[in-house]
């Protein structure tokens, strides 16, 4: 007896110890080029999201999807990813074909009206296999009464038989490893701590089976012999990396249509009524409800609630579509807990290359800047009470002297948090502390934020912050102990380097002027003086800190990207930053100045915002310092313009060996930051101010900034109407395939890219910059 049970134990230790093995298999996140987010439309109870207002129980599940294929999506708070993937692989006569790689994909909206703008994120994604043989086309949305998300999948065999078979990779808990899982005929389940999903199919599977990544799962069983026979109910006692297997019954010819629901919640139970009741509610109730038909409440309604949406559409080029696309982008990507919480992109920027074994936001996390960006944006299209909730939100984000953590000087708001306000990133940006004040400024003269609030926040928000945009100090947070002095920031907007930075300094002086009224408004004139005294002195400082005469780019005048001293022009190198060199100051431009401009801190017709256009547009230097291309689309006439965020760019593929950014952790010298759309709005602000300097434009001098710079934004937004964080600019490798003006694999959709095209759109709809601060300009652009 005891040898037969010493021979049990050392076969139970290999099992174990073979399972192990299976669960440390690293595993990455999805591709960040999505075609498609989507989430439920919650209305606000109250300025919050509560059960039981209008639209019923607050879902709070969020899905995306990226070449073809579901990918990152979330339960719970926004940046909670419980699935990497769901895809299928099909074998067919020749044997096993999967999609993403074998496969093409367009992505078509659900829900339209009669001029074909999206009414609902709800997606029709069809794969077609490259040879022919199948077609894959799934319906995705979520369940706007509960935690679920539901699939309808139809599979076309065009070319004889198929078996499809259905991969989901959970990333339970935010993470790739430490899950467990169960596979039967009616359900795939996974969990991690206290959170479960349950995947339930209006049919059975005809096998299924739980195995760990790149060891016992489903696709490598197929890789071997193109069948799913080595067949696991369960992963064990050993969590790890798994993939969850179900068979779909062959299709000998035509089409078949199969529904499945994705419940999440705090336990298997929970996850499992969750899928069951959406399935039982079914197809098109389900629907119905997303889209908000007939007397339910749901996205249509949003849209209608928009009362600038109408004349933005008229300002498109496109007809409207990505305008109202990106109405419903901006308002998906907010937290159903915490409202007002709005976060830069659903995604892991190249998350296909990123390391997914330990929690990862991503951008799906707050910076105040994009934040405010995006508040803006939905305030231009009319949306009263999400800017307001975010704004009410702002608080959770700034440094008190109750912070975890915090032992130096308050005010600041944080660099990058969870929307639960857990702080990620603590380097101290000053336009993150100016524009939460300048977002509170323009809410009070659209008459949407009452005085009595605004007074009441300037107590609690707005005069710690300007406070700390005139005396800084100490900050003591994280890794963070250096002393604040602005107009000196700590990190400008692409949060590498320190210094004097046009569009840092261009934010922290309006900041400082709104501030001034609205001090002025609570009774303290003390407060309302020492800030417009200090935002004077920054002023009269920009040229003298910030403009070169002596660079080697044009005439030699320009405005320099950073200045870390008092004197732009002995030629001092800046840091390094992503891999590349560290150039001296003068050889780095690019176009922060403008936003002197937007905000009212410079004329558009200042000699030296205009002496330092010819540098950032010269496309004639080397592509290391070039920062301005031109695109052609197909079927398109015209040239549209492009601009990286400044030369010397590392942010962004390798432009020797086309890898990813920062593949391993690692920075190489050969990553090159591309175009991003957002400089394109940008620059259409400028003309538009520029033409704006005598009086509201003329219909043909509007009409030309939207023939070139709306219409170019438009054409950067791929078949999803998503607009990305960075497109192709044709240089170096290209393992992708990408055309120029495509995005890459950076992060989209961004939030602050949709936030540029509409407050764009805002702007030549009124005749005049929409984020233009009246007593800035009053004060400075005369």
């Amino acid at each position: 007896m005891r040898c037969l049970k010493m021979l049990a134990l050392a076969s139970t230790a290999a099992v174990a110890l073979g399972a192990a093995a299976h669960a440390q298999t690293p595993t990455t996140w999805a591709y960040a080029a999505k075609t498609g987010v989507g989430a439920s439309y919650e209305a606000y109870v109250d300025g919050a999201y509560k059960d039981g207002g209008p639209t019923g129980a607050v879902s709070k599940v969020w899905f995306s999807i990226a070449d073809g294929t579901l990918t990152e999506t979330m339960y719970g708070l926004i940046h909670e990813a419980q699935i990497k993937q769901l895809r299928f692989a099909v074998r067919f006569s020749r044997g096993i074909a999967i999609e993403g790689p074998d496969t093409t994909t367009k992505t078509e909206y659900l829900h339209v009206d009669a001029a074909g703008r999206p009414l609902s994120p709800a997606y029709k994604v069809t794969t077609t296999h490259k040879g022919g043989a199948f077609e894959i086309e799934k319906r995705i949305f979520t369940d706007p009464d509960r935690q679920s998300l539901f699939v309808r999948v139809t599979f076309r065999a065009l070319k004889g038989p198929i078996t499809p078979y259905l991969l989901l990779e959970p990333h339970m808990a935010n993470t790739g490893g430490d899950d467990a899982g169960t596979a039967s005929n009616t359900a795939l389940t996974a969990n991690e701590k206290d959170v479960f999903l349950a995947l339930k199919g209006s049919q059975p599977f005809s096998a299924a089976s739980a195995g760990f990544l790149g060891k016992t799962d489903g696709l490598t069983d197929l890789a071997a012999d193109g069948q799913l026979n080595d067949l696991h109910a369960d992963t064990g006692n050993v969590r790890g990396a798994i993939m969850l297997t179900g068979r779909v019954a062959e299709i000998k010819d035509g089409e078949v249509t199969v529904d499945y629901a994705i419940g999440f919640g705090p336990n298997a139970a929970a996850a499992d009524q969750a899928a069951s009741a959406t399935l039982k509610t079914g197809y098109d109730e389900v629907l119905a409800r997303y889209n908000g038909e007939g007397d339910r409440v749901g996205w249509e309604d949003y849209l209608a609630s928009l009362t600038e949406l109408p004349r933005l559409r008229e300002a498109s080029e496109d007809g409207g579509k990505l305008v109202q696309a990106s109405a419903l982008m901006l308002k998906v990507q907010e937290d159903r807990t915490y409202a007002g919480a709005l976060i830069a992109s659903l995604s892991n920027p190249w998350g296909d290359t990123v390391d997914a074994s330990k929690p990862s936001t991503g951008y799906k996390a707050v910076w105040p800047r994009d934040f405010y960006q995006c508040a803006m944006a939905l305030a231009a299209l009319g949306d009263k009470q999400t800017p307001l909730a975010a704004f009410h939100y702002l608080p959770q984000v700034q440094v008190k002297a109750g912070t975890k953590g915090n032992t130096g000087v308050g005010g600041w708001f944080l660099q990058k948090t969870w929307v639960d306000g857990t702080t990620e990133w603590v380097g101290v940006q000053l336009d993150q502390t100016a524009m939460p004040i300048m977002l509170g400024w323009k809410l009070w003269k659209l008459g949407w934020l009452s005085e009595a609030d605004l007074k009441a926040y300037y107590g609690k928000m707005i005069k710690p912050a300007a406070d700390f945009l005139v005396d800084g100090g100490k900050v003591g947070i994280g890794w963070n102990h250096e002393t604040i002095t602005p107009p000196f920031t700590q990190q400008e907007r692409w949060e590498e380097q320190g210094g004097y930075s046009p569009s840092t300094t261009a934010a922290t002086i309006a900041g400082l002027v709104t501030a001034g009224d609205i001090a002025e408004l609570a009774g303290d004139a003390t407060g309302a003086a020492r800030y417009r005294a200090t935002a004077d002195a920054y002023s009269a400082k920009v040229e003298a800190r910030m403009v070169t005469t002596k660079g080697p780019f044009g005439d030699g005048t320009y405005y320099v990207r950073l200045n870390q001293n008092e004197d732009p022009n002995d030629h001092a190198p800046i840091g390094a930053a992503n891999g590349q060199i560290a150039p001296p100051k003068d050889q780095v431009v690019d176009g922060g100045f403008l936003e002197l401009v937007r905000y009212g801190v410079r004329r558009a017709d200042d000699k030296a915002i205009v002496g330092s256009l010819p540098e950032l547009d010269d496309t004639s230097r080397a592509d290391l310092y070039r920062v301005r291309y031109d695109f052609t689309f197909p079927g398109v006439e015209g040239e549209f313009p492009g601009w990286r965020r400044y030369d010397v760019d590392g942010y962004g593929e390798d432009a020797q060996t086309g890898a990813n950014y920062g593949v391993g952790g690692k920075m190489s010298p050969g990553q090159r930051g591309r175009v991003w759309p957002i400089f394109t709005g940008e620059r259409g602000h400028y003309e538009l101010a520029l033409a704006s300097l005598n009086g509201k434009p003329d219909a043909a001098t509007i009409r030309k900034i939207r023939d070139r710079y709306v219409k170019a934004m438009e054409l950067f937004a791929n078949d999803g109407l998503l607009i990305p964080e960075q497109v192709w600019d044709g240089i170096g490798p290209n393992p992708h395939g990408y055309a120029r003006g495509e995005g890459t694999d950076s992060a989209t959709p961004l939030a602050w890219s949709h936030a540029e095209y509409v407050k764009l759109l805002r702007s030549v709809s009124d005749g005049q910059v929409w984020d233009r601060y009246e007593p800035v300009a009053a004060r400075y652009a005369k």
